[in-house]
C-alpha cells in the first residue's frame, strides 16, 4: 500500500476511508514478524476487521464516522456484548492509529458507549461434577481435566506444555509458551509466565501419563499427538468434543463445557475455600485485581500450594490412584 500521507503538508486535506486506515494499520501493526502482539491477538484483530468493520464502514471517510451511528450499529449486531465491545475497541485503535500517523486529528469512538458485561455468569462446575468427570474419564482426558481444574491453565498453555517445563522436585510447572491454532508463541501476559504450583497428586498423574506416552523426551510435548508423530500436541477442541463432553452428558452434567470452564471453575473454587485475593491473583496469574483486591500483600509460595491442595481435596481423595484408567490415543 502506498504511504497515504506521503508528500502532503496538510494531512486533513486528504480524504481517507476506513478501508484505507484498516490496510495501513494491518501493514504496520499486524505483521507476522512483529512481537508487539501475540499471534492470537493478530488473528482476532484481522478477523473482526474483515468480518465486521470493513463490510459496514469500508467506503466511509474518517471524518464521516459519527459516534451515535457507530453506537446504533453496534447495538443492532446479533453478537455478545463482549464481542461488540471488542469491535468498538478495535475501531478506537484504528482511529488512534490514524492520529498517531497524523492521518486524522480525532477519535470519535471514544464517545461510543458499549458495555462488555456478560448477560449471564459463565458456567462453572461444582466439585462433585469435577470428581464425577475425573472418575469416568480415561487417563489422557483425566490428566488434562485434573491439570485444568486445579491449576487454571488456559487451553493454549495446557497444550503448550513440554516435559522440560515440569519440575517434579520443586513441585512447579513453568509456563513459558502458548500454542494457538497450531502456532507456538509467547504467553498472554508477563504475569502468565509465573510458575504454577504442582501438587504431588498432579505430579503423580503426570508421571503415570508419561508411562503410557511414546514421546517422553524433555523437548516433547506432554500431550503430543501420535497422529502427527509427536511434532504437534493434541488439538484441544477435538478432545473436548469427542471425549470430555460426551462423558459429561452421560453423567447428566448439562453445563456447556469448554476449556475455559475449568479456569472459571478453579477461580470459583478458590473463592469458596476462602483463599486470599492476592493468592488468587497469583494462582490465576492475572496482571491486576480490582481495587478491593489489590490491598492484599504478596502471596508466599506455601500459601499458594496450600490453596491449590485445598481445591484438589474437594474433588479428589488424597489416596486416589491414577493407574487404573486406560489411555485413548485416537484424537
Amino acid at each position: 500500500m502506498t504511504h497515504i500521507n506521503a508528500g502532503r503538508t496538510d494531512n486533513r486535506a486528504c480524504k481517507i476511508t476506513v478501508e484505507q486506515i484498516c490496510e495501513h494499520f494491518e501493514q504496520r501493526e499486524l505483521r507476522s514478524r512483529d512481537n508487539f502482539r501475540s499471534f492470537a491477538t493478530v488473528k482476532s484483530y484481522r478477523g473482526y476487521i474483515r468480518k465486521w468493520i470493513k463490510p459496514r464502514w469500508s467506503s466511509v471517510y474518517l471524518d464521516e464516522v459519527k459516534a451515535v451511528e457507530v453506537e446504533a450499529w453496534l447495538r443492532q449486531l446479533s453478537l455478545a456484548r463482549s464481542s461488540r465491545a471488542k469491535i468498538r475497541s478495535i475501531l478506537s485503535i484504528l482511529f488512534n492509529h490514524a492520529c498517531r500517523y497524523e492521518l486524522f486529528d480525532r477519535n470519535p469512538i471514544r464517545f461510543v458507549r458499549q458495555g462488555a458485561k456478560r448477560r449471564g455468569a459463565p458456567d462453572v462446575l461444582t466439585a462433585a461434577e469435577i470428581k464425577s468427570l475425573v472418575d469416568h474419564l480415561s487417563l489422557r482426558e483425566r490428566t488434562l481435566v485434573l491439570l485444568a481444574a486445579s491449576t487454571g491453565l488456559r487451553q493454549s498453555e495446557l497444550f503448550g506444555l513440554k516435559w522440560r517445563d515440569v519440575d517434579f522436585e520443586r513441585g512447579e510447572l513453568r509456563v513459558v509458551r502458548s500454542i494457538v491454532f497450531g502456532v507456538v508463541g509467547r504467553c498472554k501476559t508477563e504475569s502468565s509466565e509465573k510458575p504454577v504450583p504442582l501438587h504431588p497428586l498432579l505430579g503423580e498423574a503426570l508421571l503415570n501419563w508419561r508411562k503410557t506416552c511414546r514421546f517422553t523426551g524433555c523437548e516433547d510435548w506432554i500431550f503430543a499427538s501420535r497422529l502427527h508423530k509427536g511434532r504437534r500436541p493434541y488439538w484441544g477442541a477435538v478432545i473436548l468434543r469427542k471425549y470430555i463432553r460426551p462423558v459429561a452428558e452421560s453423567l447428566n452434567i448439562e453445563k456447556r463445557i469448554g476449556w475455559h470452564t475449568f479456569r472459571h471453575t478453579y477461580s470459583t473454587l478458590l473463592r469458596s475455600i476462602g483463599a486470599e485475593f492476592k493468592v488468587m491473583q497469583e494462582l490465576m496469574r492475572h496482571s491486576t485485581l480490582r481495587t478491593t483486591m489489590d490491598v492484599y500483600t504478596q502471596a508466599v509460595a506455601p500459601a499458594k500450594h496450600a490453596a491449590q491442595a485445598a481445591v484438589l481435596a474437594l474433588f479428589l481423595p488424597m489416596t486416589d490412584s491414577f493407574e487404573d484408567s486406560e489411555t485413548v490415543e485416537t484424537a
